[in-house]
């Protein structure tokens, strides 16, 4: 059990690192670059052998044993609330550990090449590794309150990340959308650990920490809250902080304008850290969802309709970052779906692969935007597979398993969700519905993705070769000494950026085998790991699993049919209409332009959101600075400017009567002394004349 004891480790080791290089940062001291990297990469690189470890250890216990409690210190210690710094070690922690220490070192080894010549090298380090930390003491956490500090830690990561390049304020602007927007999902997820705490207060059992709030969360079936159910009031206020976190609509418009931070913070980002807290919040609070049928079904309804939503987005989009910023919120929308249908194990296997497939993606984007120098529009790109072999295979393989196809790691975790979908239709129809949803939504990702695989490694290339001096035009270049001149057309990158792309392309393509659905693994031999894995964490949904038996079976194999044929047609029409018949796009934009503006421009979504929400808030801004200027300022000024009156004439009171009275004394005093002066002229007889004058005076006065 040596790993369980230091289980602490695993997110103080990239707080180190955090404290090392942002102490660098801080003091100007500018450590050789392979310093940083090593205090960077190594302290990642550790909590993910520990987390490893974890797992280990873990897998010698039995099933029902694999839960265990590491208590670090005493936090809250009150009479009703009682929270420690402790870390739950079970199944779920271990897995989400080890995908945000694996990929997250990943991204660290590719962003010391992709961020090679930036100027404040060890502050960009020192917030990935405080984003993993964060992300870390989330996933760990044995209790709400501790999952809240990295709940917001995240949110300020991805604040400092986004805004990375802060000079030019676009950057800025995002950083700050993120920052606005996830606060208000968190205000939700207060609100609804308030609702949780206060219900099991109320039943004589307060607490955060999972393990009891497991425990005793049934003991308020039946608890009300006016007319709502106790249990639905909360799952649906946690559950708007989780899509405020995990992009859900409509909390979703923050993460298209993430894409202003460094390519390496959107790999991190979407791929292994903050977009898949909310997933893993509803999947750890899985005992609390499963006594809501309805909170289950909120969540579903608003995973498809994100997911089919964010899809049609992507048809549109040019820009090869925000088309993979759109697919993120689109398999976020799957992950949800998976939740609300109750297979809380399909989710997270979801979460999983997305976390390989998509950081290959977004460092593959990396990669094209190097070797384009910074161009990011499709539009002008083109024929880069020969410029860019590496990446091409690498991010085409990704691009397959992102749409589904078989036997990549999409299509295991995305269609066992479908399926599921589809199964949990017999108790409730509307899930056929949102099967559908999903279904198309299916067709939008192969479509968008295979879209910009042809937009940016088919065809011709659509820019012109740079020279490296710009001197070269005006003079013959077969006449040029060659070590002068050397064309700046699309290159391949260095090798840690190729080297990663690499690790992540096999996990895309294997890493789906670990949780194959039984009804494959049955007949190749293969059991579903992964389920078996995580079975002591959701054992209270197992009572949801339906779709067993031979006719279950049969169902499934069929809807993988359907799914897998639709995902291939989707992946064909984009190829032929983006290689083979270009004209037949621009006629249908031309003819279509309305509704192609709309899709383009986001269906206007931050736009509706700037004129409700932003013109709104400014112009009470306005009013509220209009009634502070006329009024709170206008008896400000009135009661100034009746001081100022005051103290004069009390100023003038007082220097005329007070100081005249006090003056006049004194002056009084003064002649009186004069006078009295004279008296004494030092001379005895004069003095004796006055005794022998006192004493007359007091005989006459004896005699009278």
């Amino acid at each position: 059990m040596g790993f369980i004891k230091l289980s602490y480790l695993v997110p103080i080791l990239p707080l180190f690192g955090a404290a090392v290089n942002g102490l660098f940062s801080f003091l100007g001291f500018r450590p050789r670059r392979a310093v940083v990297n090593v205090i960077a990469c190594l302290s990642v690189f550790a909590a993910f052998i520990i987390s490893c470890g974890l797992f280990y250890e873990l897998s010698l216990l039995e099933p029902a044993a694999r839960s265990v409690s590491i208590t670090w210190f005493t936090w809250i210690d009150m009479s009703v609330l009682k929270a420690n710094v402790a870390f739950l070690i079970d199944p779920l922690s271990v897995v989400m550990s080890m995908v945000v220490t694996g990929v997250g070192f990943l991204i660290h080894v590719y962003s010391t090449s992709y961020m090679a010549s930036d100027k404040s090298y060890e502050r960009f380090f020192s917030y990935l590794n405080l984003f993993c930390f964060a992300m870390l003491v989330l996933v760990l956490a044995d209790n709400l309150l501790l999952m809240f500090v990295g709940w917001e830690g995240v949110g300020l990561c991805s604040y400092l990340l986004i805004g990375f390049w802060f000079e030019y304020k676009p950057n800025a602007t995002a950083g700050m959308k993120a920052f606005v927007v996830n606060r208000i999902g968190d205000f939700g997820f207060l609100i609804g650990l308030m609702i949780l705490f206060w219900g099991l207060y109320s039943i004589g059992h307060p607490s955060v920490t999972f393990v009891e709030m497991k425990e005793n969360v049934g003991l308020l079936a039946g608890s009300m809250i006016g007319q709502f159910s106790l249990i639905t009031l909360a799952c649906v206020f946690l559950f708007i902080g989780a899509a405020g976190k995990s992009a859900q609509a409509p909390l979703y418009v923050w993460l298209p304008d993430a894409m202003a931070g460094p390519t390496p913070v959107s790999a991190l980002i979407h791929a292994a850290t903050m977009v898949t807290a909310g997933v893993y919040m509803i999947g750890r609070m899985n005992f609390l969802y499963i006594l809501s049928p309805n909170a289950l079904l909120l969540v579903a309804f608003v995973g498809a309709v994100t997911a089919i939503f964010s899809a049609i987005i992507g048809f549109a989009q040019n820009d090869i970052k925000r088309v993979l910023a759109y697919s993120t919120v689109s398999q976020l929308g799957y992950m949800f779906l998976g939740m609300g249908s109750a297979m809380f194990t399909t989710g997270i296997f979801h979460l999983v692969t997305h976390a390989f497939f998509k950081a290959c993606l977004f460092l593959g984007a990396g990669s094209v935007i190097l070797g384009m120098h910074h161009e990011q529009d499709m539009r002008k790109m083109g024929g880069l597979k020969r410029y860019l072999p590496t990446t091409f295979w690498t991010f085409m393989i990704a691009t397959l398993a992102l749409a589904g196809v078989f036997p990549l790691a999409g299509f295991f975790s995305k269609d066992e969700i479908l399926w599921q979908t589809f199964a949990r239709g017999d108790y409730r129809h509307i899930y056929y519905l949102l099967w559908a949803l999903g279904v198309v939504g299916a067709f939008g990702t192969a479509f968008y993705m295979f879209r910009a695989v042809s937009l940016t490694f088919f065809g011709q290339l659509k820019t012109h070769v740079e020279r490296e001096k710009n001197e070269a035009d005006a003079l013959d270049v077969e006449h040029m000494d060659k070590n002068l001149y050397q064309p700046l057309g699309p290159h391949e990158q260095s090798w840690p950026i190729r080297y990663v792309l690499v690790v992540l392309a096999v996990l895309s393509a294997v890493g789906g085998f670990i949780g194959i659905p039984s009804v494959i693994g049955k007949g190749l031999g293969i059991p579903n790991f992964f389920e078996m894995w995580l079975e002591p964490v959701f054992e209270n949904a197992n009572g949801y699993h339906q779709g067993q038996g031979a006719g279950g079976h049969l169902a499934e194999v069929l809807l993988m049919v359907v799914s897998l044929a639709i995902v291939v047609s989707g992946l064909y029409i984009a190829y032929y209409l983006y290689n083979k018949r270009n004209d037949i796009v621009e006629k249908l934009t031309r003819r279509f332009q309305f509704v192609y503006k709309v899709v383009e421009n986001k269906f206007y979504v931050d736009e509706f959101y700037d004129w409700l929400f932003v013109r709104r808030l400014l112009w009470l801004n306005d009013r509220i600075k209009a009634f502070d200027q006329a009024v709170i300022d206008g008896i400000v000024n009135a009661v100034g400017v009746f001081g100022v009156l005051w103290s004069k004439v009390s100023g003038w009171w007082d220097e005329f009567f007070v100081d005249g009275a006090v003056n006049l004394a004194a002056d009084f005093t003064i002649a009186s002394g004069r006078k009295l002066r004279r008296v004494q002229t030092g001379k005895i007889q004069h003095y004796f004349y006055v005794v022998i004058a006192g004493l007359i005076i007091l005989l006459v006065w004896r005699i009278v």
